[in-house]
Order: C-alpha cells, then structure tokens, then sequence
C-alpha cells in the first residue's frame, strides 16, 4: 500500500488555480523529497494532505482511505504528523506545555513522560520553564516536529523542517529523520531548499513547478541522470542526433535524454556510455568536432527540470 496518492488534485484561491491535475505517488516506508521553488505549491498539497485545506477536485488517499472531512479524518489523517510552514505555538507558553496540551487534545496515553521523551529526542529537554516567544527560529522548528510525533504517527508531512538550522542542527535532524524512518517505519515528505540535506536522507523525489507534478524518481535514478552529461557536437547535428536516439542502447532504470542545444549541440544525460556514443558516430561516418563529458550536482538538475516545465507552461 502507498502511504499516500494523489490523482488529478486542484486548488483554487481567490479564482486562480494554484494546483491542477496534480498527481503524487509515496510509497510507505519512503523518505520522499518534495522539491519545488517558492509558490510552486508545496505547502498547498501538504495541508490538503494533512486534512487542513480542502480541494476543489481531485482524490487523496492516504493509507488507503480516500476522501475529505470526516470520513477521511477517521482514517488515514490520524496516522498523520504535519509540520506546515510554522509550528503553531503560543509564545506564553513552555515546550512542556505546548506538547502537553497536543497530547491531551490527541489523547494521548501517560502523556507525560512522552513529552519529555520527545522534547528530549529533538534537543529541547532542557528548556524548562522557557516561553516559546523566546525560542529561536531553529528551536521552534525542532518544537514543531516533536509536535507533529505526538500521538505516534505513520506519517510525517514536514515542509521546510531545516530552516533556520546551523548547519550542526541541520545534521542533527536529518540524522534523527533517517532514525525515524528506520527503526519506527515512519513514510516522511519532506521539502526543503537545501539540497545536499535532502540528497543524504531521501529514498524518493518528486519535483513540482507551477502547481504541476513534473516528475517523481528513486534516489538512484536521480544519482544517475544529474551525475555526468556529455556534451556532442557534429556537422550535422539532426542526423547525429536521429542516429544517436535510434542506435544508443538504454537502461529503462537510467534512461537517456537527448537535448539539441541552441549552438548545434546535442547534449547527453543519463545511463550514457561516452565510448558507445563515440563508437556509433564514427561508424555512421559522422564528423565529430566535439566530445566532451562533465557533471552536476543534483541542484542543477532540479532546477533545470523546473525551468523545462515553466518553459512548457508558458507555450
């Protein structure tokens, strides 16, 4: 079972659609990475997720219930921990009481020392009588997903959980994420502008422009189509390119991608061999004037499967 799906979801506020015909798949188990720009419609999909905004159309299944309101409240969305944009607190009070008075509201069994455990596992047990109006940005955000674990969930939404970490803090969490997900089983989404953080804790991604889902992979697709591209350039490119789309073997679990560049190159992404590639433009009889490899990082990647999908939305 997924622990959540999403089929044809849209959004409207203020008579602009903000989501449209989204589709989101999370395999339980998964720590999925939910990447997108600001206003892309992270946080959206999130709280209608997490029960706390209602779609105009569309379906989410979570755990397998399906639905909105009650009905869905009474299944999937008490198995849900939600950190969305920020934490709820009152600034009157402790870390304590905040998290007393969300397991009171949850009904929650000896809530106490589950508290205390939780105010202890993100780093804040000792804060004692300290109000929260005081806490940094970092401290609220740690307070934040110990709230969200109150009542033991199956599933964690968490957007932008790092913001505000040094990056010691930052480390700290996402190694407490990994935790969470490997020895309790808990399916987090989480999304976040810091790349490199989501690139050592995530097992999926899925990438969203413009209220769109533009792409869902495993982190070992990613690993191989953001590493190296190659670069070829030839005499005649919409030969070496049609040669190249025909003949060039691919691994459906690393597809290659072709681009025909502005200045008459073709670049290469994905599950290439540069020797095979060299191979079947000589044996074509095709005069090839450049071959060149380089890489980059998974940040260049994402931002340059966004740009693709602003291109496409504006046509």
């Amino acid at each position: 079972m997924d622990a959540i799906r999403i089929r044809s979801l849209a959004k409207q506020y203020a008579g602009k659609r903000v989501i449209d015909h989204f589709d989101m798949t999370v395999p339980q188990g998964a720590i999925y990475g939910f990447v997108g720009k600001n206003g892309a419609g992270k946080s959206t999909v999130m709280k209608m997720t997490a029960g706390l905004a209602m779609p105009n159309d569309g379906e989410i299944t979570v755990f397998g219930h399906a639905g909105h309101g009650t009905a869905h409240a009474s299944g999937g969305v008490r198995r849900v921990g939600a950190l969305i944009e920020n934490p709820g607190l009152l600034p009157h009070m402790s870390a304590f009481d905040t998290m007393m008075a969300q397991a009171l509201a949850l009904g929650v069994a000896d809530p106490k020392p589950v508290c205390r455990d939780l105010l202890d596992q993100v780093g804040l047990g000792n804060t004692g009588r300290k109000k929260t109006g005081g806490f940094s940005l970092g401290m609220k955000q740690r307070l934040g997903l110990a709230l969200a674990l109150v009542g033991g969930p199956d599933l964690l939404l968490l957007d932008e959980p790092l913001n505000g970490l040094d990056p010691e803090g930052a480390r700290s969490m996402r190694n407490y994420l990994v935790r969470l997900n490997q020895q309790r089983g808990i399916t987090i989404v989480v999304s976040s502008h810091v790349l490199d953080q989501l690139e050592r804790m995530c097992t999926h991604y899925g990438v969203i422009a413009n209220g769109h889902m533009v792409r869902e992979m495993t982190a070992e697709q990613v690993q191989a189509e953001c590493g190296d591209s190659l670069t070829v350039r030839t005499a005649d490119t919409a030969t070496a390119l049609a040669i190249l789309e025909e003949r060039l073997p691919n691994n459906p679990a690393a597809p290659v991608r072709f681009a025909a560049e502005p200045d008459g190159s073709i670049t290469i992404c994905g599950g290439f061999d540069a020797a095979e590639v060299s191979r079947l433009l000589h044996d074509a009889n095709q005069t090839v004037l450049e071959l060149s490899a380089k890489s980059r990082d998974m940040e260049d990647y994402f931002v340059a499967l966004m740009d693709d999908a602003r291109t496409e939305g504006s046509r």
